[in-house]
């Protein structure tokens, strides 16, 4: 029963995802299609790939705008690349805004936190190493352009739903509906789909926890970690075939917090399943990319793959740089315990005030 209860919190709180999803982007929307205009700074491109992402609340929706981009020529790929990368770090703000649901409690806190900003660190550290060397090289876009001309001279092509997203999206749908109903005000309609999303993740987060902890036994919960902490592999095996199931990297990342503030799963065991679910979430835009056929649109699907296997390579399997994002993350949660406000200035800087600065000040 106690499961079934876990399960039904768990959908929960994937419908109040879905919503704030839903909200950030309906106040985006009209912003977002601008931003990718008459950008020629790779550095710039970067910011517009990570303020886009955190406008829609889905690196997959910003990837597959950029490959239909690009595709249709308004883009180019050189350009494009840059937005991937930045698409990648944006689409970590969901679960940096679900660890901050936790602040009252100062362990699960400080827990929750540095499962989150990991992914930040991780992201920003890959990005700072391989943008650079991709504007000199051009190394991954080189090499998905060869494998994209193997592609569509093979006229492959496919779709992909998912029934978790399906049953999720339906929920979360009638609720717009009611509130549709009620109000007129587009803005107005964004905004209380937010708070009430809000709500939603505060309610289900706090009793999932709660559940998690007398659900699952200490035996099981050490069988757990072990067979995690056995091999990386497995975790990011993980988190690329979840991501897949439910299309988006911000689900997988955000149902980890839950588990790492309970308890239930080690930090540095939950943190190469963070780095599966990079990977797993590309699987839209190539799906997408091979369903259109364009060469150019693949080019961008296959470098968003092959730049998240390469920052993989370069991070983890070296056993002094593997936890540097995780010791970063672990700094900055032991600073925001002691001034909780600090959490929400590093969330509110990172993802909203350096990328507008940023587009401002170099587009």
């Amino acid at each position: 029963m106690r499961a079934v209860i876990v399960i039904g919190l768990l959908y929960l709180f994937l419908v109040g995802v879905k919503l704030l999803e839903g909200g950030i982007k309906g106040l985006g929307a009209d912003y977002t299609d601008a931003l990718f205009d008459s950008v020629s700074n790779p550095v710039a491109g970067l910011f517009v790939g990570i303020l886009a992402t955190v406008l829609v609340q889905s690196s997959s929706v910003t990837t597959a705008t950029i490959v239909g981009l690009v595709a249709s020529g308004v883009i180019g790929v050189e350009a494009a690349v840059p937005m991937i990368m930045g698409a990648n770090i944006g689409t970590t703000v969901t679960n940096t805004l679900v660890s901050l649901t936790h602040a009252r409690q100062t362990e699960q806190f400080r827990a929750a936190l540095t499962a989150a900003t990991m992914h930040d660190f991780f992201n920003v550290i890959v990005v700072i190493v391989l943008l650079p060397l991709e504007i000199i090289t051009g190394f991954l876009s080189r090499t998905a352009t060869s494998i994209a001309n193997v592609f569509v001279d093979e006229g492959v092509g496919g779709s992909f739903d998912s029934p978790i997203k399906a049953a999720v999206k339906w929920f979360a749908s009638i609720i717009e509906d009611l509130i549709e109903r009620v109000l007129t005000n587009d803005t107005a309609i964004s905004v209380v789909g937010i708070v009430l999303a809000i709500a939603i993740i505060f309610f289900t987060l706090s009793f999932i926890t709660k559940n998690m902890r007398l659900l699952v036994a200490d035996r099981i919960e050490r069988s757990l970690n072990a067979a995690l902490a056995k091999s990386g592999l497995v975790g990011m095996l993980v988190g690329m075939l979840v991501t897949i199931a439910v299309q988006s990297s911000s689900i997988t990342t955000s149902i980890l917090i839950p588990l790492v503030a309970s308890g239930l799963l080690l930090v540095r065991n939950a943190y190469p399943i963070t780095l599966g679910a990079n990977i797993g979430t590309t699987i839209t835009a190539l799906l997408a990319a091979l369903a259109a056929g364009s060469v150019d649109g693949l080019t961008i699907a296959f470098t968003h793959t092959l730049f998240n296997i390469a920052g993989i390579l370069l991070i983890f399997p070296w056993p002094k740089l593997r936890y540097v994002p995780v010791v970063l993350a672990e700094k900055l949660a032991d600073v925001a315990i002691k001034r909780k406000s600090l959490a929400l200035a590093y969330t509110f800087g990172m993802f909203v005030v350096i990328p507008v600065l940023g587009i401002l000040v170099l587009r």
